[in-house]
């Protein structure tokens, strides 16, 4: 088993491998044969920049400093819509009242709140962090309920058949078999904060990413734009696979359909 485990993740980390390797072949014959423009540089001159600024520490600053306001908003906003969820999913009346509320809310995006943030938080680290809460809540919320609503009855029934009360129900049927519906919803949550927080960093901030991008078009630094997308792709996939890993170790032991 641990051979066929071990043999399993090498093939997905070479897959991975020749993946990324795939799309820079792409993008490298794109630059020279399809594109042929300063605008659009191959990923060399691209990965030199890249190399530079690592020297000179600009890029883990930018890094640290996106991924900081990710991670602490990200945290808040789960730290939110998990209870909230967990209570719509599981009782009728505060399902009756804060459904509403989670509806009209999740569909004004937090792009759209990024001049009320500014104006409520000014443009501190407050106001970076109140939008990645903003955009991760919902979608927190929604898998949650979502969740609660598809724990498997027989698994109920046979728990209070053996004499479980409401709590002992929720606490050790309902919200275990939630777990990778919360875990999908925070992954699905995750890939908006990664969108929310360049859109905030592009109107307000003395660094992160979204700067680095802002900086680099103001002065034409082609290279410098690419250095932070592929950045930010990097960042994103990395965190993904954790949400995966996870997900993967949390559904098997609490699926709700088992």
């Amino acid at each position: 088993m641990t051979g066929a485990m071990m043999n399993t993740r090498s093939a997905t980390v070479i897959g991975y491998v020749l993946g990324f390797a795939l799309l820079f072949v792409i993008w490298h014959l794109a630059s020279q044969y399809l594109v042929s423009s300063v605008l659009f540089p191959s990923p060399f001159p691209v990965f030199e920049r890249g190399w530079v600024l690592l020297e000179e520490g600009l890029l883990q600053e930018s890094v640290w400093a996106s991924m900081r306001r990710i991670i602490q908003g990200f945290l808040l906003g789960s730290a939110i819509g998990i209870p909230v969820g967990l209570a719509i999913g599981s009782f009728r009346p505060v399902r009756l009242l804060l459904e509403p509320w989670t509806e009209f809310f999740r569909f004004i995006p937090a792009v759209a709140m990024i001049t009320v943030s500014v104006i409520w938080f000014g443009i501190g680290e407050e106001s970076k962090i109140f939008l990645i809460a903003y955009t991760t809540v919902f979608v927190v919320i929604i898998a949650t309920a979502a969740g609660v609503g598809a724990v498997g009855r027989d698994k109920i029934r046979a728990a209070q058949c053996l004499g479980a009360n409401k709590l002992q129900v929720f606490a050790l049927v309902a919200l275990p078999a939630t777990v990778p519906y919360i875990l999908t919803g925070m992954r699905l949550a995750m890939a908006n904060a990664f969108v929310t927080i360049v859109a905030a960093e592009l109107v307000a901030s003395n660094d992160g990413l979204g700067k680095m991008l802002w900086d680099a078009r103001l002065f034409m630094q082609v290279e410098d734009i690419f250095v932070a997308l592929i950045s930010l792709g990097l960042l994103g996939f990395a965190t993904d696979r954790v949400f995966r890993l996870l997900i993967r170790a949390f559904a098997g032991r609490f699926n709700p359909t088992m």
